[in-house]
């Protein structure tokens, strides 16, 4: 399972917390972890403020792993680039936000990866990514 944060993520617990909680990014590797473990899934969990490096790291994760969970951060909004290389993945793909996108400002409520993920996952807080990832189970699993 290939888990993607984008840019700030790594700022969780520290930037607004009133949005988006007081649990940092380690807490929700710790997340991920164990719900691939439960899944019988391994965790391959990055985060990056490069829009290149997460373009480069879909690429890699296309095909050939279980599924792909992205939270793309404020990239969601603008990239048409990320937008493009999550058109080509092949494997169960799901977009994960962690406050509710389309309860926020204006310009948060479009998305260019709805249209290119399988399933999304919005507003649940950290635990939306283990919702993804149970989602991407069930895929591989029926």
């Amino acid at each position: 399972m290939l888990v993607l944060n984008g840019p700030n993520l790594n700022l969780l617990g520290e930037r607004e917390p009133e949005i988006y909680g007081s649990d940092t990014l380690a807490d929700v590797e710790a997340l991920c972890r164990a719900a691939c473990e439960a899944a019988g899934l391994t965790l391959d969990f990055r985060q990056s403020n490069s829009e290149g490096t997460l373009v480069d790291w879909v690429q890699e994760g296309r095909r050939g792993i279980a599924g792909l969970v992205i939270n793309a951060a404020g990239y969601t909004h603008t990239s048409v680039a990320l937008r493009d290389a999550m058109s080509a993945v092949t494997v169960p793909s799901v977009e994960v936000h962690i406050s509710d996108i389309h309860a926020r400002e204006e310009f948060r409520h479009f998305s260019y990866l709805t249209d290119v993920t399988d399933h999304q996952v919005i507003g649940h807080g950290v635990g939306g990514y283990v919702e993804a990832i149970q989602w991407v189970a069930t895929q591989q699993h029926g």
